[in-house]
């Protein structure tokens, strides 16, 4: 960002342009995505919006951090206390289809469309860390054997991701089956043996 913004109406038009942005990117895809269409849909100048975003790309980024910080949300709050494997289970795909349908589309653009840069590979790199470090801890509830938890935290994240991404690239998050097997396949994969 050119500037942090550090009053609240300055940080309400933030949050409406990259929400705008969210929204624009979603529906008209990278090739349709301009800071112009973003500043008409959030309902302010073109000045405004460079005040804080020098370019597209640096918007593009801000929605990157934000949808990080919303999984982070979610995996933390999944895993803060101690409960039953398969409420845990069932809050973390739930949080985690939540966080994906706010704009569904919005994610084949980031992950196949949108270019990112050096800095955007410095917060993914973050975001990742953080991220695993919260499989790591929920790993190490539910597993005995705490030597692997590290690798088990990759597989479980990787599998978690995997499943969460294409099903909203193939319009498949709403799927009723769809969560009932991936609350399946955390429980067994984390109590060591098929769910029951």
């Amino acid at each position: 960002m050119r500037k942090q913004p550090r009053q609240a109406r300055s940080i309400a038009t933030v949050e409406a342009i990259i929400e705008a942005g969210a929204h624009v990117l979603s529906e008209l895809g990278w090739a349709g995505f301009s800071t112009n269409k973003v500043a008409e849909a959030a309902g302010v100048s073109i000045g405004s919006l460079y005040q804080y975003f020098p370019d597209k790309l640096a918007l593009v980024e801000a929605i990157r951090r934000r949808h990080f910080d919303h999984v982070l949300s979610v995996i933390r709050e999944a895993s803060a206390e101690a409960k039953p494997l398969r409420q845990f289970a069932r809050e973390l795909v739930r949080g985690m289809i939540g966080a994906h349908s706010i704009h569904p589309t919005l994610h084949q653009v980031l992950l196949d469309e949108a270019p990112g840069d050096r800095g955007s590979r410095a917060v993914h790199a973050s975001f990742q860390a953080r991220y695993l470090e919260h499989y790591a801890a929920a790993v190490a509830q539910y597993r005995r054997r705490r030597k692997d938890t590290e690798t088990m935290a990759r597989v479980l994240s990787s599998a978690v991701e995997g499943v969460i991404h294409n099903a909203a690239r193939r319009n498949m998050l709403d799927t009723p089956e769809l969560q009932k097997q991936l609350v399946e396949l955390i429980s067994a994969y984390l109590s060591g043996s098929r769910a029951t």
